[in-house]
């Protein structure tokens, strides 16, 4: 009983690094890469899509992403919700192939940039601490039971406290290194 909350614990905390890696990869650094804009949600359709099923993505400058609508009827779509994001670039379209010029970062908007970093890796380590909170409920429940016994849960507990100390230095290093990517000139 102990090892499949064990295992909950640690796939809840493994998830929060995978959702904070696809966060910290639409954080804009200056160079053009389609992880910006690949899971930008798009109101087609009368549903909401992420861009890459909507278009195809590339990066052929190192200022430059490109999207070209699989459907052109999708292309005022995909214009709008690239003007009501959070990148803060204007969309560039000559009818079939969206340009997105990525212009260079000054100081002020690398700041904004490493505090939304800030941001999302609190958001990561929250949600650790919850997967922490909640396999420790588990345990609880379990000894109250009487499935597991108090030994078995004092050592359980101990190893969620190594997991989340283990995940939330992952989280840190995920956010530093963007953190440097960014303070990059």
């Amino acid at each position: 009983m102990t090892d499949e909350i064990l295992m909950d614990v640690e796939e809840r905390m493994e998830h929060a690094v995978q959702a904070l890696q696809r966060d910290l990869a639409s954080v804009r650094t200056g160079r053009a890469s389609t992880s910006l804009v690949e899971h930008m949600p798009v109101d087609v359709y009368g549903s909401k899509m992420q861009m890459i099923q909507l278009a195809n993505l590339a990066a052929p400058e190192a200022q430059l992403i490109t999207i070209t609508p699989y459907d052109r009827t999708s292309l005022d779509a995909i214009m709008r919700a690239i003007q009501s994001s959070e990148l803060g670039i204007m969309p560039q379209s000559d009818g079939r192939v969206i340009r997105l010029p990525i212009p260079a970062l000054n100081e002020q908007r690398r700041r904004d940039l490493v505090k939304q970093v800030h941001g999302k890796a609190e958001e990561g380590r929250v949600s650790v601490r919850n997967a922490r909170r909640h396999g420790n409920d588990e345990l609880k429940k379990g000894v109250r039971a009487g499935e597991i016994s108090e030994d078995d849960e004092h050592r359980a507990s101990a190893e969620v406290e190594r997991l989340t100390a283990e995940y939330i230095a992952k989280l840190d290093a995920l956010a530093s290194a963007k953190e440097r990517e960014l303070l990059e000139v």
